[in-house]
């Protein structure tokens, strides 16, 4: 067989082989169902019984069938694509997966619009919206929006469902999901006055994300409530520089804080380095805790606290609500809904004080009459 004559004989297997790719059609035969039913049964739509969608979804499994994309837009005027963007830092320079909530929220996202029919495409925050008008997106999920967030602003007046992953203060969405941020700050701070702590610090960012604003506000209504006066720091969270000296600037303080709460992912390496230049002791000289999902801070010498937001949780809620309002409708800001989400603190040694050692003597011995 000449090299032309293979080529071309192997053009005509390769067509027949996607001529036989499973359809529709063929999925509706197998599983004795109506094609309609198939359609409704692995789109997650009717009220099909669930041995009847099973069957037909392990039916389309066997032949290996998978929906055209295609032909899904043309048949429901949806693309299968939602956005997940951050938008705390506005045109800064920010590399959102070097922190760990956002990764592991980005992961659950994922993994929960796959599981829908649907992917996710991360996108970055701009005022310039020439990548975002190349991307035809059935909507967006928005981490930590601003007050007054234009990008939120821009993809309501589009007509596009928004779920934010924090409470939205001035912003028009469909849904939010967010954590009790007062109540985590007011636990912590309880926890470390409990362990011994009288002059409690903060270090926080600069950035108006419901986050760092609940956080702070909830710290300086506790510091007014005990009658402590507040030791804050802050600084612009997307530079990792920034946190290092904000943390070195707190411990040089005079009235030098005995016990402080990080807001952000790198403050307990930065607050750990800071004290050992100082020679402070971790905990006895200071106790540390920050917010953070990552889990280098077990293994810190000494280990150090941390408060988890439970991003993964929070990743697979945002996208079953913005899934369900694509596919219900979007009931607009008005009849937006929020759910909050519980945090878990992960006391470690950083924030627990060894008690002061107390010597007992030795019983005497009786003597004898």
């Amino acid at each position: 067989m000449t090299a032309a004559a293979a080529n071309h004989s192997g053009r005509r297997t390769s067509h027949a082989r996607r001529a036989e790719r499973a359809g529709i059609r063929d999925v509706a035969a197998a599983a004795g169902v109506s094609i309609t039913t198939v359609s409704d049964a692995l789109n997650g739509k009717g009220r099909l019984p669930d041995e009847t969608r099973s069957k037909v979804r392990e039916v389309a499994e066997r032949l290996g069938y998978r929906p055209s994309a295609a032909a899904r837009t043309l048949r429901t005027g949806r693309s299968g694509l939602i956005g997940l963007t951050v938008t705390t830092y506005g045109q800064e320079p920010f590399t959102f997966t070097e922190f760990a909530y956002f990764a592991e929220m980005a992961r659950a996202a994922t993994s929960a619009a796959l599981n829908r029919g649907y992917a996710l495409v991360v996108l970055p925050a701009s005022s310039r919206h020439d990548v975002w008008s190349n991307v035809a997106l059935d909507g967006t999920v928005v981490i930590d929006p601003s007050d007054h967030d234009p990008m939120v602003a821009e993809l309501y007046r589009q007509g596009l469902p928004v779920v934010s992953d924090g409470k939205p203060g001035n912003c028009p969405v469909t849904a939010w999901v967010d954590n009790d941020h007062a109540s985590a700050v007011r636990g912590i701070l309880e926890h470390l006055s409990q362990g011994g702590a009288r002059r409690i610090g903060l270090l926080t960012g600069t950035s108006t994300d419901t986050y760092t604003r609940l956080s702070t506000e909830a710290y300086l209504e506790w510091c007014t409530a005990v009658g402590q006066e507040p030791l804050v720091e802050a600084y612009p969270a997307h530079d990792p520089c920034a946190g290092a000296i904000a943390a070195d600037r707190l411990l040089a303080r005079p009235d030098r804080p005995d016990a402080v709460y990080g807001l952000f992912d790198p403050n307990g390496t930065d607050l750990l380095a800071a004290a050992r230049r100082y020679g402070l002791r971790v905990p006895d000289d200071l106790m540390l805790v920050c917010c953070s999902e990552s889990d280098v801070y077990a293994t810190t010498e000494p280990p150090i606290t941390t408060l988890s937001l439970k991003p993964r949780r929070i990743g697979t809620t945002v996208v079953n609500l913005l899934i369900d309002a694509i596919e219900g409708g979007d009931p607009g800001p008005d009849a937006a809904s929020g759910q909050l989400m519980p945090t878990e603190l992960i006391i470690r040694r950083s924030s627990q004080r060894r008690a002061p050692r107390t010597t007992t003597p030795p019983p005497r011995p009786s003597v004898e009459p």
